[in-house]
């Protein structure tokens, strides 16, 4: 991610303000979201015969990972005149963002197939959507994105600039343009693709195969929200990255003048690519019902165990404070929250 406020420039006027309050929203509702779709998915009870939930669940995990990791320091550099994160961070964050991102690109793909597998042969495919080698796949996923995004450790590197610290691209121009082509090609292109031609053939094969007129079966129905559910996160990822990719393509192969047009057209791509990461929870509770029901579950657990601590103190205060006089032994209470969704321990 080309960030011009690494370099070493201090933002000045509003946006000094404006763009760290929207990372910091960006934060907000990632975490919280990403955090509650991983709790629906590990206590719903079907990882262990869903192939869709583990590849939901590792989506998860690299949004998660890179809001947790990236965007915090993407959000305070916007406000500091140099870089003050180390020589460390200067090459880990870059090749986090990327290894997330490879990760997030190759698991839509990957469940693309998962979906045309499961809708177009549901039998057949039974034997090979297994948990089993999902989690394979899941591993051959992580493999693959570390040898992408491996090159990342050494493009960058901090510097003394004239007497101010920086954290910059140190590979020569050719190179970076060779190691910026490739990330388009196999982080965008190649998993673009694979994605239209899968979500098309499903989509050609659902809306031929099956009147939608006519009444079908509550698995194909549900086959039918997941896929809707997933084609329109894999399209919200495609047009959130394609502004920073454009971007890249534009300075090497092209001219890309520096304006103040083309200021704010950097700055909203790192946002855009950047709120993608919090976008999935948030689709996932507007089409899938199954989502919704676990979001309120889990809300309702948490809200239960607080009020069930709030009256445990209460109870022990009172209790000790009437039994205190009349006995020197200590007194232990424990409370039990109870709710319909296993609670998430604090």
């Amino acid at each position: 991610m080309k960030s011009h406020g690494w370099g070493g420039a201090q933002f000045e006027g509003p946006e000094s303000i404006l763009i760290p309050l929207v990372f910091s929203l960006i934060f907000l509702v990632g975490t919280v979201g990403n955090s509650l779709v991983l709790a629906v998915v590990f206590r719903n009870g079907q990882m262990n015969n869903n192939t869709t939930n583990l590849f939901i669940l590792n989506l998860g995990v690299a949004d998660l990972s890179f809001i947790v990791f990236c965007v915090p320091i993407q959000a305070t550099i916007y406000t500091m005149s140099e870089w003050v994160f180390g020589p460390f961070l200067c090459k880990a964050v870059h090749f986090f963002i990327y290894l997330t991102m490879y990760a997030s690109i190759f698991t839509l793909s990957t469940v693309s197939l998962d979906r045309y597998l499961a809708i177009r042969y549901p039998l057949r495919s039974r034997e090979l959507r297994t948990p089993r080698n999902a989690l394979t796949s899941i591993c051959f996923i992580w493999g693959l994105s570390l040898i992408f995004s491996g090159p990342y450790l050494s493009y960058y590197k901090q510097m003394d600039l004239n007497g101010t610290v920086v954290c910059v691209p140190v590979w020569g121009p050719p190179q970076r343009k060779v190691m910026d082509s490739c990330t388009f090609v196999f982080g965008y292109l190649i998993p673009v693709l694979i994605l239209g031609l899968t979500y098309a053939r499903t989509i050609r094969y659902l809306w031929t195969a099956v009147d939608p007129l006519e009444d079908m079966s509550d698995s194909k129905r549900a086959k039918r929200k997941v896929t809707k559910m997933i084609i329109i996160v894999a399209v919200l990822f495609c047009l959130c990255w394609l502004p920073h990719h454009v971007i890249n393509l534009w300075l090497w192969y092209g001219y890309f003048p520096l304006n103040q047009a083309t200021y704010v057209f950097r700055i909203l791509s790192h946002l855009v690519s950047y709120a993608n990461s919090c976008l999935n929870p948030i689709v996932y509770a507007l089409v899938s019902k199954h989502f919704r029901k676990g979001f309120k579950k889990v809300f309702s657990c948490l809200l239960s165990k607080k009020v069930a601590n709030k009256v445990h103190v209460v109870q022990a205060a009172h209790t000790v404070s009437t039994l205190e006089a009349g006995s020197t032994e200590p007194v232990m209470m424990h409370s039990v929250p109870r709710c319909g969704f296993p609670c998430i321990s604090g």
